[in-house]
């Protein structure tokens, strides 16, 4: 069992930053891929960034997000510059151990603000 724990959401003005984290907490179980997904107010969830051997972006957030992991530490990190209100939404980690087994974090709100 892999339990993730995201931090660093929060409340922003649009054109303002913010960096999400998300620890796995089993160094036991090799995570295989490990990124990041959101869902905004009546919409469905949606992939963000995610990190396997490539890194791969939602067409809306290229040049404004950026992913990044520690392998070692089985974390893995979200840069979000140039926030906008339509970023507003829960975001939620996700990991993919080595048998493919999906595990999802409890989700962290990001609010953006006109």
């Amino acid at each position: 069992q892999v339990n993730l724990v995201e931090s660093g959401g929060g409340l922003v003005q649009a054109g303002g930053s913010l960096t999400l984290s998300c620890v796995a907490s089993n160094n036991a179980f090799v995570i295989n891929e490990m990124g990041w997904y959101r869902r905004a107010p009546g919409k469905q969830r949606e992939m963000v960034a995610t990190m396997t051997s490539r890194t791969y972006y939602a067409d809306s957030v290229k040049g404004r997000f950026t992913i990044s992991r520690d392998n070692a530490k089985n974390t893995v990190h979200l840069q979000m510059n140039s926030l906008k209100p339509d970023d507003t939404a829960v975001y939620y980690c996700y990991a993919e151990d080595s048998e493919l087994v999906g595990y999802w974090g409890q989700g962290t709100q990001v609010t953006v603000s006109e």
